[in-house]
């Protein structure tokens, strides 16, 4: 004898905040896995009510109290299906990070989250208590125990669902986007139920949300650890586990396993994301773009387009008497391939007119990067005005390295209210740009070969001021994502002078990064909220 049940894993892109929005979206997926797939059951992701993080909107009394009436909502509206979703749960005057199993008119189990992480982009402790039961609900006769993302990262909260009679594991999850995350995340489950020997359904957020990008990606395992489902990464939709109970042991059956993505893939699939879902949630019209026909430039174009599409691309060339002949038919190229709007606004005049009024200021000193500075914020300016009457958000186009260590003008090219390329070193915009011309050539390979410059003075080069990038990014993924020490570096094989000089300049130049408009994560250590330094430190100097 066997008994086949039917799960859906809802990979649902949400809003935080918008706790109506995140409610019609529950019921409707919960509405068409009962209608169209035959679906036993809805898995939601963490939190699904208020969307992931909420952050301070916990601490508002009318906003947990507008999540109670959705779920009260979402019993009266879904009968026929048991639906696992998350939402904040207040009981006695503690907060709590909740998955509730809804059926027929009615909350039929509740579960608290026992693992509450504070690294990285999370600050669970701040505001949720933790839970320390465990949560087994019959559906249909399979015992299913609760889980809540961290919850997976460790042995005990799975071996109290197992204690407590649970035949499978749900695990509802609001799992950021990182570049290595995804091959941890199969393994850690794979650690689970080794220990456990039970199924695990693991059902994953998608969507971008500020900095943060949920890659989806949700799976089930069978108690062996083979993946019998995969869903797609960056995609939403329902995904069908279909559960058999052969001999008194369920277990999922194989169905649709989606291949992984190659590296460059995934992390451009991220940038796309979250430049739209920034842009979308917070309705801007378009993007303003400053293109200068070098390579970060470049590949923030593509992203952009890729992601709203080119008639929402505005781009801006800003020459002066230093931009090069090559960049001006390099960044033509470009805009011709991608078929976005373009329009050159020359700032040699208002230059002129800014270094004849500061004259007698500046006396006779000669020039230097005051003058350099003067020419980004100008045209950091010029972007603005663009943005201001015409309605797009500008798009700073500064990546992971020159953030690092200050080779970016405040009030100049970081200008902008979201920064696709901050999370991404140099080396890697090179990597991401040639992936891109592999799904259609849109940069020329003059931007991609030529020497990295600002042109922002004769004959300039990044290497002027700058180690080679190979080095630069080399020293500062060790220090920033690994938290090495310049001894260790150093022993790695890096020239001591250069390791203590970059060091120095990223502690120099944290001033700069809490200015900086937000961007997409894609590493494990991103400048913001994963990477918290003080500004004003000794650590670092030397």
């Amino acid at each position: 004898m066997s008994q086949r049940l039917r799960f859906a894993m809802a990979q649902l892109n949400l809003l935080v905040g918008d706790v109506p929005g995140n409610t019609d979206a529950v019921i409707a997926a919960a509405t068409e896995a009962r209608d169209r797939l035959g679906a036993t059951a809805v898995c939601c992701p963490e939190l699904t009510l208020t969307g992931y993080p909420p952050d301070d909107l916990l601490l508002r009394p009318d906003f947990i109290a507008a999540v109670e009436a959705a779920v009260e909502r979402i019993a009266r509206q879904t009968r026929g299906i048991t639906v696992f979703v998350g939402a904040p749960l207040l009981i006695e005057g503690r907060l709590y990070n909740a998955a509730l199993v809804i059926r027929d008119g009615q909350v039929v189990a509740r579960y608290a989250k026992h693992e509450l992480p504070t690294y990285g982009v999370f600050d669970d402790l701040r505001y949720f208590a933790p839970g320390d039961a465990p949560c087994v609900v019959s559906v249909d006769g399979c015992r299913v125990g609760v889980t809540i993302c961290e919850d997976a990262w460790h042995a005990a909260p799975v071996a109290r669902a197992v204690d407590a009679g649970a035949d499978v594991i749900v695990n509802l999850n609001a799992s950021p986007f990182d570049q290595y995350k995804g091959t941890a995340r199969e393994s850690v489950l794979r650690e689970r139920i080794t220990e456990s020997q039970r199924p695990i359904l693991y059902c994953n957020m998608a969507g971008g949300q500020d900095e943060v990008v949920y890659d989806g990606g949700s799976c089930a395992f069978d108690a062996r650890g083979d993946v019998m489902v995969r869903a797609p990464r960056f995609e939403t939709g329902l995904y069908p586990v279909d559960i058999d109970c052969i001999h008194d042991r369920w277990t999922p059956l194989e169905g649709a396993v989606e291949p992984a993505l190659s590296a460059e893939a995934a992390v451009y699939e991220a940038l796309v994301w979250g430049v739209r879902d920034y842009i979308e949630k917070n309705r801007f019209p378009g993007v303003v773009i400053g293109l200068s026909g070098g390579i970060d430039s470049a590949l923030t174009v593509c992203i952009a387009v890729d992601a709203l599409g080119a008639d929402r691309v505005h781009c801006l060339m800003m020459p002066t008497r230093y931009t090069s002949e090559m960049s001006h038919t390099d960044a033509g190229a470009i805009v011709e391939a991608l078929g976005v709007r373009y329009d050159t606004v020359a700032i040699e005049g208002v230059f002129n007119e800014f270094r004849d009024a500061l004259g007698p200021v500046f006396g006779d000193r000669p020039a230097d990067v005051t003058e350099e500075n003067l020419q980004s914020r100008i045209r950091g300016t010029t972007l603005m005005a663009v943005s201001n009457k015409l309605g797009g958000l500008v798009l700073a186009t500064g990546n992971k390295s020159e953030m690092a260590v200050g080779y970016a003008t405040l009030y100049g090219d970081m200008v902008g209210g979201f920064s696709p390329l901050k999370d991404i070193f140099k080396t890697e915009v090179y990597r991401l740009a040639r992936y891109r011309n592999a799904i259609a050539p849109v940069i020329p390979e003059n931007v991609l070969t030529r020497p990295p410059s600002a042109e922002l003075a004769p004959d300039q080069k990044d290497t002027d001021s700058l180690p080679e990038y190979e080095a630069l990014d080399a020293i500062l993924a060790a220090y920033v994502e690994e938290d090495a020490g310049v001894d260790e570096i150093v022993a790695a094989g890096h020239d001591r002078a250069t390791v203590e000089q970059v060091v120095r300049l990223l502690h120099r130049n944290e001033y700069k990064r809490r200015q900086a408009a937000p961007g997409v994560k894609v590493t494990t250590k991103a400048f913001g909220r994963d990477r918290r330094y003080p500004i004003t430190s000794g650590f670092g100097r030397s």
